[in-house]
């Protein structure tokens, strides 16, 4: 299905600031569809030939929707749209009219006009319609809520003719709660509550307030309602901002251990500040696990650092049992295996100071890769460079992986280039720097490392799997075993010797090349 731009970019000559005005109304439009108890379809016109085509569309949660199929695509023109017509042309909202059918469900039809307001703050032009369109197979005498909801969302229709509603959305701000369902409380032009759902009355008694608010001055009872004064005087100047016409961004009170999210709106028809809307959530139960995965974290990152400080000692014994061995061979294992506990311990530290169990990975990669040229028994200078990015890994995949890459580092350091005594004739003055290079990048759901450089090669008849030295070894188990992937250690093209290991990436793998979740 295409997406509200694809669809305008393709069928109008809607600007993209206009354009991006329509997004603002579908990201927000639940909120009218449920007071409306209607489904609201969003219509543009279609290069000026009496056309519309239905780019976005919204089913209320509070009632049955008008329509079984998805309206979004579907191009109409003739009778059908007669009232986008005039709601377009005109500039006003459009409620005259019989009910029309849509097979055995009888709707009503209304028509508002959407307008994006100039710089300088006045209303602009139409540039699209809203329908709402309401199921009347349900008709019936409406309830004090209802007729609240109606009220309100007639309100909040007007705001979208005069091109006041959505507000503005604050940074880091979702549309996902509160909700109409939630809890609604309405307030008049002096901020005192002129209705309160049932929903929202209970979320208040949470806090401790057993009255009903019908009456009541919301900004002052948020005040005496919030344990901590800072909070009670941000809840309440939301609402004295609502008020003002303003949009303030989501507030939470606490209070006897309960937590309620409030949302505070502006009511403005044809630009008159009349009141505001305030949507009340409990989020007490939200909260309480919020702060148990808090707590969850916490530990799990204390585990970290406790695995890496032990790491760091086993490491400190191994290296103290080094100097204390008098065969070179044992010291030299020794010594290796001290490198391949602290690359470990380097992970561990990353995922100390992580939120989740991932790790940026790169870093990671930089510090083996300075510390393998450190450390590398060798009398070549070699430079090391990394081309392309790893981005976030899970745990499982960054404590093996690292292992592999130390390993294959330190052989191309210590192995791959000969030393000025194996030289059979010195070097031209103009040959390339010794150099090993480390490139990641991601395709199919795969991680593909390539660990190369520009030295010897590899010797004849070598073979990776059966043959090679301890750390070959532990690279080869560890590639096809704890990474199930494939490794390939070949001569490459231009010389040298080239590693390429595919790594399948798991289910959920965060991808911060991508800013996504990798694909199931």
């Amino acid at each position: 299905m295409s997406t509200l731009r694809d669809l305008a970019e393709e069928h109008t000559a809607l600007r993209p600031a206009d354009i991006d005005h329509l997004h603002r109304i579908a990201g927000d439009w639940q909120l009218l569809s449920d007071l409306s108890f209607a489904d609201l379809l969003l219509w543009v016109p279609v290069d000026g030939d009496g056309t519309y085509l239905c780019v976005a569309q919204v089913r209320p949660t509070t009632a049955p929707t008008a329509y079984l199929d998805d309206q979004v695509g579907r191009i109409v023109g003739g009778a059908e749209v007669a009232h986008l017509e005039v709601a377009h042309r005109q500039g006003r909202i459009w409620r005259e009219g019989d009910p029309v059918w849509y097979g055995d469900v009888p709707a009503r039809h209304e028509a508002i006009p959407v307008r994006l307001r100039t710089g300088d703050g006045e209303a602009g032009e139409v540039i699209a319609v809203v329908g709402r369109d309401t199921n009347l197979s349900t008709a019936r005498t409406p309830s004090q809520l209802e007729l609240n909801y109606l009220t309100t969302a007639d309100d909040l229709a007007q705001m979208i003719a005069d091109g006041t509603f959505p507000p503005p959305r604050h940074p880091g701000e979702t549309t996902s709660a509160p909700r109409v369902g939630d809890g609604l409380v309405r307030l008049d032009a002096n901020g005192k509550v002129t209705y309160a759902s049932p929903n929202a009355q209970s979320a208040y008694r949470r806090l401790g307030y057993a009255s009903h608010l019908v009456g009541e001055d919301l900004a002052k009872l948020h005040r005496r309602l919030a344990g901590d004064p800072l909070e009670g005087t941000d809840a309440g100047n939301a609402v004295l901002a609502a008020l003002r016409g303003e949009a303030p961004p989501r507030r939470e009170i606490d209070a006897r251990g309960a937590t309620m999210l409030t949302r505070a709106l502006p009511l403005m028809p044809a630009g008159v500040p009349i009141g505001a809307l305030v949507l009340v959530r409990d989020i007490t139960e939200v909260r309480r696990r919020d702060r148990a995965l808090i707590t969850k974290d916490a530990t799990i990152r204390e585990i970290h650092h406790r695995v890496k400080n032990n790491l760091q000692t086993v490491a400190a014994l191994l290296r103290l049992q080094a100097r204390r061995v008098a065969m070179p061979e044992a010291r030299v294992a020794l010594e290796e295996s001290v490198r391949r506990v602290a690359s470990i311990a380097l992970v561990h530290e990353t995922l100390s100071l992580s939120s989740d169990e991932a790790v940026e990975f790169d870093g990671i990669v930089d510090r083996v890769a300075s510390a393998a040229t450190e450390v590398a028994v060798t009398e070549v200078s070699v430079g090391m460079r990394r081309r392309g990015t790893f981005g976030v890994l899970p745990a499982e995949i960054a404590t093996s992986l690292v292992m592999v890459l130390n390993e294959l580092l330190l052989n191309a350091v210590e192995h791959g280039f000969p030393s000025a005594g194996e030289d059979a004739e010195p070097a031209p003055a103009d040959a390339p720097r010794p150099e090993v290079v480390v490139s990641a990048h991601r395709a199919h759901k795969q991680l593909h490392v390539s660990v190369t450089d520009n030295g010897r090669g590899l010797p004849e008849q070598f073979d990776a799997e059966r043959g090679g030295n301890l750390g070959l070894q532990i690279v080869w188990a560890l590639v096809t075993g704890e990474l199930r992937g494939t490794i390939d250690l070949r001569n490459g093209a231009d010389g040298g010797t080239e590693a390429a290991i595919v790594v399948p990436l798991a289910r959920g793998t965060t991808d911060r090349l991508t800013g996504r979740a990798g694909p199931p």
